[in-house]
């Protein structure tokens, strides 16, 4: 005997793994990344993989489902944070890393943790002079109000 749960096509959950395609770009339809012309994404939700806001946004939403999130910037990647944006020696900078204006660099954590992962992160390089360099640590889409375009082709 079947029960009405067994029809009941499966929804995305705080704890769902996904497979996906996605779009996230300003309002003006500057794209910052899409996986539409590329392979689909997997992830699992509260892997820390897409933004608690943007998890937010996905959760209900079936197989097949596509939607187009129109998010203020309090509601996507937070306001612009000013204490977040920081000079730095360049004397106090690893010898051996490459610095660009506008390149995201990353770091190592004090911990030790290594770039790239939970333990690293980055900072986009604002202005370089030949002592210091200013780092901006924010998110890149910090104080922006964003689109997120999502297209659920999985749900497990």
């Amino acid at each position: 005997m079947s029960n009405a749960s067994d029809t009941t096509p499966p929804t995305v959950r705080p704890d769902s793994f996904l497979t996906l395609h996605y779009r996230l770009c300003a309002l003006d339809g500057t794209e910052h990344v899409s996986t539409f012309d590329m392979s689909p994404a997997t992830l699992q939700m509260g892997g820390g993989q897409l933004a608690a806001t943007l998890e937010h946004c996905l959760l209900g939403l079936g197989v097949g489902e596509r939607h187009v999130f129109e998010l203020e910037a309090e509601d996507a990647f937070g306001p612009h944070n000013p204490r977040l944006v920081e000079r730095i020696a360049r004397s106090a900078l690893p010898a051996d890393l490459e610095l660009k204006e506008n390149a995201l660099v990353e770091f190592a954590a004090p911990d030790g943790g290594m770039p790239g992962t939970q333990g690293g992160f980055a900072g986009l390089l604002r202005e370089l002079t030949d002592t210091t360099a200013v780092f901006d640590f924010n998110h890149p889409l910090a104080g922006q109000p964003v689109r997120f375009e999502v297209e659920i082709i999985g749900i497990l």
